[in-house]
């Protein structure tokens, strides 16, 4: 089967309950009905608007039930999904807007300010179509993305849809600069498992009408993504609850509040909860120990999470509330999906940052030797199969990360590991030193350069610490000019005006010399010890 999510949405509405809720974002509910056919009217005013089928559509908004409607629409109408970090400042923003060639951006009301201040930089985008905060829940307010939903002919689009149509998810890179992964349509339903889910051992659906099938013989799923969906986690969990006819619930608040996802889920009677590791996990956790009679969590089936550790004890709190709970940490990016996975249950316990390979999966060296169990030797994992085309615009990145080995493409992220006798994985760590805090890649080279230009500066080096609520802590090693001291909180605050808050340091320690090595190399090992001996130290010492 050749699958493509327009055709898909399109096969599903007509074989759903058009009263049931499609998507449901606070206060406010979406019928499948009305989502398939304002998605129908949206995809319309895209293209009247002079949009054609393989155009850019840049989506600069947070969790909503419009994100949800705009993919579907831009799905139906032919449009490349590109997501947009709204952390980004302004100069990252143009970046991403134009290294995209987004033709049509919707972005919410509470970006307004930032849109007014890139526009003129992006002459490349003809439609910005603005739309209500996400903590808005009025369907009568005058927004363009509205009236776009609502006054444009909503029956379905007869077009030629294709398996090549492309879905963007932009990553972070080396230099700090997103790059923009290039998925099929076919490529990234497939390594969704095509209706099916290899971690439960059921199998792909064969064509449409299996699907279709699959569908009406089970309860639909109803999803709740905690992370952004401007992120690949996120994101594919909101497509995943619309291609298999479910529901996808979101927050209305713009900070993660657990106990408004502990309320949202006994209200909606979510089945699945995607997370983000012990950021997410952590603060549910201690709000279901401090009142779990106020909630109910009997509903979830499988708690997902990928991009950050998720320790094992908080993996066993939540089994503790809900002991038929599959929790799965999955081993992935958004160049590769299915890597591995670890599953724990009541009766299985797992070791952190060990992982059950995919079956697509080998291991390598640098120099392409693979890899076998017990070889204690460590490598970097590689998947094959249902693969993205590569790198928008990075011919030399595509190139470094997909790779023909014995004749047949592999995607290598740069994750080393270790192949245990057994056969599992142990994850090492990324590649480039690359720092996972809540979800967010931040790569060190980007921070030491923004703190550079601070006048009192002479050298930084930036590591990434283990967190209990992060995963991993920004944390900054400075050495200044002449060994003048300087105000860590005030760093901080200069600092906001070349980062974004999140690539901000948590942690910022002072040291006389940073000991590069003479051709300029850093010890990032030296640094590190430094750090955690420094962030153990008592507040007065």
């Amino acid at each position: 089967m050749a699958w493509n999510f327009g055709e898909i949405l399109n096969a599903v509405a007509t074989i759903t309950d058009p009263e049931k809720p499609a998507l449901i974002h606070g206060n406010r509910t979406i019928s499948k009905g009305d989502f398939h056919r304002r998605s129908n009217s949206l995809a319309r005013s895209f293209l009247d608007g002079g949009a054609q089928p393989g155009d850019k559509i840049a989506f600069f908004m947070r969790n909503c039930a419009e994100y949800s409607e705009g993919i579907a629409a831009a799905f139906k109408a032919g449009l490349t999904h590109v997501n947009v970090n709204y952390r980004y400042i302004d100069h990252e923003l143009i970046y991403l807007l134009d290294n995209s060639d987004a033709t049509v951006v919707l972005y919410q009301s509470e970006f307004h300010e930032s849109v007014d201040r890139i526009r003129d930089a992006l002459p490349k985008v003809s439609q910005w179509v603005e739309v209500q905060d996400s903590t808005i829940h009025d369907e009568t307010l005058a927004t363009d993305y509205e009236h776009r939903a609502t006054s444009f002919d909503n029956a379905p689009l007869e077009r030629l849809y294709s398996a090549d149509d492309l879905l963007f998810l932009y990553t972070g890179g080396t230099t700090g600069m997103p790059k923009g992964v290039m998925w099929q349509h076919n490529a990234l339903f497939n390594a969704m498992g095509a209706g099916g889910n290899p971690r439960l051992n059921t199998p792909p659906s064969h064509d449409l009408e299996d699907l279709c099938t699959r569908i009406l013989s089970q309860p639909g799923p109803v999803n709740l993504p905690l992370p952004p969906m401007m992120h690949g986690t996120g994101l594919l969990s909101a497509i995943g609850a619309m291609a298999m006819g479910g529901t996808c619930v979101t927050l209305p608040s713009k900070h993660f509040d657990p106990a408004q996802a502990l309320r949202a889920i006994g209200d909606h009677q979510v089945t699945a909860v995607t997370i983000v590791g012990d950021a997410f996990a952590r603060p549910i956790l201690d709000t279901l120990d401090n009142a779990a009679s106020a909630y109910d969590i009997s509903s979830v089936k499988i708690v997902s999470s990928s991009g950050v550790m998720w320790t094992r004890e908080i993996k066993a709190g939540l089994l503790a509330h809900n002991e038929e709970l599959l929790l799965v940490d999955g081993f992935s990016s958004s160049e590769a999906i299915g890597l591995g996975s670890s599953v724990m249950t009541k009766d299985q316990t797992i070791d952190v940052a060990k992982f059950t390979i995919g079956p697509n999966c080998r291991v390598f060296t640098e120099d392409h030797r693979e890899v076998h169990p017990g070889d204690n030797e460590p490598g970097m994992v590689a998947v094959r199969g249902h693969l993205p085309l590569g790198y928008y615009k990075d011919a030399e990145k595509t190139a470094k990360t997909f790779q023909w080995i014995q004749g047949e493409r592999y995607s290598i992220p740069g994750d080393w590991v270790q192949v245990e006798a057994d056969g599992s994985l142990t994850l090492l760590g990324r590649g480039s030193n690359c720092i996972n805090t809540a979800g967010e890649k931040v790569f060190p080279e980007e921070v030491e350069e923004a703190l550079k230009y601070h006048s009192a500066i002479e050298d930084v080096l930036v590591v990434g610490l283990p967190d209990p609520k992060w995963g991993q802590a920004i944390t900054a090693v400075i050495q200044t000019r002449n060994n003048q001291p300087i105000d860590a909180a005030a760093l901080r605050t200069w600092a906001r005006d070349h980062l974004a808050a999140y690539k901000l340091p948590k942690h910022i320690f002072q040291k006389e010399n940073l000991e590069r090595a003479p051709n300029g190399k850093a010890d990032y090992l030296s640094i590190r010890r430094f750090a955690e001996t420094a962030l153990a130290k008592p507040k007065d010492e």
